[in-house]
């Protein structure tokens, strides 16, 4: 979501001007004078989603620690945060539940086990037409309408689009640079209803999923 720091990259190779493709059917923009287009490396980026139980009956469920680590992306790249943009592709049936050592991570509120059979239950509920409808939309696309701050802390207007339904928020992130290389990384707390979707709920109520959930992120880009 939010590699976009690569305007500040002093000591960095410029990036090459691809002719203009695709990444997952998103265009990659031709890049303006100026401006210079990077993608998104897949294999050191990662969307972390926490979801949490609620309900009279919380104590029956589970917390859910839900990955993603097949993002792909482009970053148009100007001398100015505030003129350079980015985008993103996350693919809805590509996400993990429940990976062990995600779970571990996060410590506390995650340190029940969770079997197998939950596992894939959650996966199908979170698939399901009620929420992602994975059968109609392959894919959760996120691109930025403005960014604004100063490196190192950033802010990203964004504009969601998740099962159809087409959501605005900010996003704040922290850039970073490591021999020759960026990152970005940043949490925020989003609200399920906030971006269209209804959160999961049985027995009218008395075991469900909170509205609000924490989305984390790690992002790297390069050209």
């Amino acid at each position: 979501m939010i590699a976009c720091g690569l305007w500040s990259c002093t000591g960095l190779r410029p990036g090459r001007e691809p002719t203009p493709s695709t990444v997952d059917g998103m265009t990659i923009p031709q890049p303006r004078a100026g401006h210079f287009i990077y993608r998104v490396d897949s294999e050191h980026s990662e969307l972390r989603i926490l979801v949490y139980r609620a309900g009279p009956l919380a104590k029956l469920g589970h917390n859910h620690v839900l990955i993603n680590r097949l993002l792909t992306g482009w970053i148009d790249m100007s001398g100015k945060p505030g003129s350079s943009s980015f985008a993103l592709v996350i693919p809805s049936r590509r996400f993990i539940v429940d990976e062990s050592s995600s779970r571990r991570e996060e410590g506390g509120d995650f340190d029940s086990l969770v079997d197998d059979d939950a596992k894939a239950g959650t996966l199908r509920n979170m698939q399901s037409a009620a929420l992602l409808d994975a059968g109609r939309f392959e894919s959760i696309t996120v691109r930025s309408i403005s960014i604004n701050g100063t490196e190192p802390n950033l802010t990203a207007g964004l504009v969601i689009n998740v099962a159809g339904h087409e959501s605005k928020v900010n996003a704040p992130f922290v850039v970073e640079q490591m021999a020759g290389k960026l990152s970005a990384t940043g949490t925020l707390k989003l609200r399920q209803s906030a971006l269209g979707l209804a959160p999961f709920s049985v027995m009218m109520g008395a075991l469900q999923v909170q509205d609000e959930i924490t989305v984390k992120f790690r992002l790297a880009a390069g050209n």
